[in-house]
């Protein structure tokens, strides 16, 4: 791939220079600004997230602002105000209405819609877009339509604009496809990795032992010499009130109890309201539940000692091997189980009682047998480990490779208009990573007002 053949210094360093050829205007320019209000009732509720403009998943977050929202038409582009969130924007393919704290610009002249995304979605946009925002602190960051409409886009023109589209979808279709194939073997190794310690827990080390039913039909047959006693007779609820002192802890599935990293402001457990008084105290070595999240397995044995939510329950263990209780009780069984006894209105509010939690069975294997399980267990866990950090490094190569390239093109560093396209069958943006995708839209929108 090669560059043009003549450049022209533009007056914004985001872009420095462009094809001479090229034009250079104000976003103010270029489109309007839609702020009509309507209700969700009347237009169906879209979230602004990392993937673009999509439908509202059942399972987001939602607001009680749904007659106070703002129209989409299709071929708007929306982006989220808060310009911390960093991406998180896109050109809708549907009407529709999203919340308040989006921009929502209409295109004044005949665009491609696909060009504007690629453009407005790339990491040296994004980057500008934050430059031009204010704010009290960097995590409360926003830029406003009246900051936005001063940046200044490349503008090829319309068969230029087309070819890059083109390009684009072409290359971009064969990055994705390598990243949707990594990320399906991420989630089989992640599967291997709980069934071993599902196994480990629930059967025991030693193939041949004689088996029971336990009693449980979703625990099914356990060894014959093993116990089962209720979670009410290990755990025993304690509140402790708030000590702002100490640090703030989140509980997440894949980790379990976390400090939180208040530098990272792209983690949506690092969001932290202004009042804390309701909020509870954890010591090291209690068990810590979200109690509307147990159903995604978010509890653990508390490495720390610090604060959390008014969401969780706090409890005591009164478990001899709490490794062993740690690793058993966030084994996929249990948090199967947990999903349910958990209900509500939907997915993303389902709430977990604490009465129904205390009947929960436990497996008790003998004390000798719990050391060995978690043994074997440390000693395992780190080849999935290792499998699963090399194939995600390899993702995030393939992602940086695609944001670079995208931003190369659409601001004029590759000139792209002589390479022929082949034919090839198109992949979406992260069509296989759907559990990234219900992350991504969920954060923004409890973010969102």
């Amino acid at each position: 791939m090669q560059e043009y053949a003549d450049y022209t210094s533009v007056p914004t360093a985001w872009l420095t220079e462009l094809p001479s050829h090229w034009d250079c205007k104000k976003i103010g320019s270029l489109f309007s600004e839609r702020k009509t209000k309507v209700s969700d009732k009347d237009f169906q509720p879209l979230s602004v997230a990392k993937i673009g403009v999509v439908p509202q998943l059942e399972t987001a977050v939602k607001t009680d602002a749904g007659d106070n929202r703002k129209l989409v038409r299709a071929g708007d582009f929306v982006i989220n105000s808060r310009s911390d969130r960093k991406g998180s924007c896109g050109v809708s393919e549907l009407d529709g209405s999203v919340s308040l704290i989006n921009i929502v610009l209409t295109p004044r002249s005949q665009w491609n819609a696909k060009y504007v995304h690629y453009l407005m979605r790339s990491q040296p946009f994004s980057e500008e877009y934050y430059r031009y925002g204010r704010g009290i602190v960097s995590d409360l960051w926003t830029t406003r339509f009246s900051e936005m409409k001063n940046i200044l886009l490349p503008i090829p023109s319309r068969s230029e604009q087309d070819q890059i589209v083109r390009f684009l979808d072409w290359k971009v279709s064969m990055i994705n496809r390598l990243i949707n194939t990594k990320r399906k073997e991420i989630k089989a190794v992640d599967a291997m990795k709980r069934s071993m310690v599902s196994s480990a827990v629930t059967r025991g080390l030693n193939p041949g032992t004689p088996m029971k039913f336990s009693g449980v039909k979703w625990l099914g047959d356990i060894p014959e010499h093993w116990e089962t006693i209720k979670l009410r007779q290990l755990l025993h609820p304690v509140s402790i009130k708030n000590h702002p002192e100490l640090p703030l802890l989140s509980v997440v599935r894949e980790q379990g109890v976390i400090v939180r990293d208040v530098t990272d402001k792209e983690a949506n457990h690092n969001y932290i309201p202004e009042d804390l008084s309701g909020y509870k105290m954890v010591k090291k070595g209690q068990f810590a539940m979200n109690k509307m999240k147990a159903w995604q397995g978010s509890y653990g044995i508390s490495d720390y000692t610090g604060i959390v939510s008014p969401a969780y329950f706090i409890f005591d263990v009164s478990f001899d091997n709490l490794e062993y209780f740690h690793y058993a009780i966030r084994s996929k069984v249990y948090v199967n189980f947990f999903a349910q006894a958990s209900d509500g209105i939907r997915v993303g509010q389902w709430d977990l009682q604490m009465d129904k939690m205390k009947e929960i069975p436990f497996i008790v294997p003998p004390a000798d047998e719990q050391v060995a399980i978690v043994e074997y267990i440390k000693q395992t866990l780190p080849r999935y480990d290792v499998a699963i950090e090399k194939l995600t490094a390899e993702v995030e190569t393939l992602e940086e490779y695609k944001a670079k390239l995208i931003a190369d093109v659409v601001t004029g560093k590759i000139d792209v208009r002589d390479i022929e396209i082949p034919d090839y069958e198109f992949v979406d943006e992260d069509a296989d990573s759907d559990s990234d995708s219900e992350e991504d839209v969920e954060e923004t929108e409890e973010q969102e007002d």
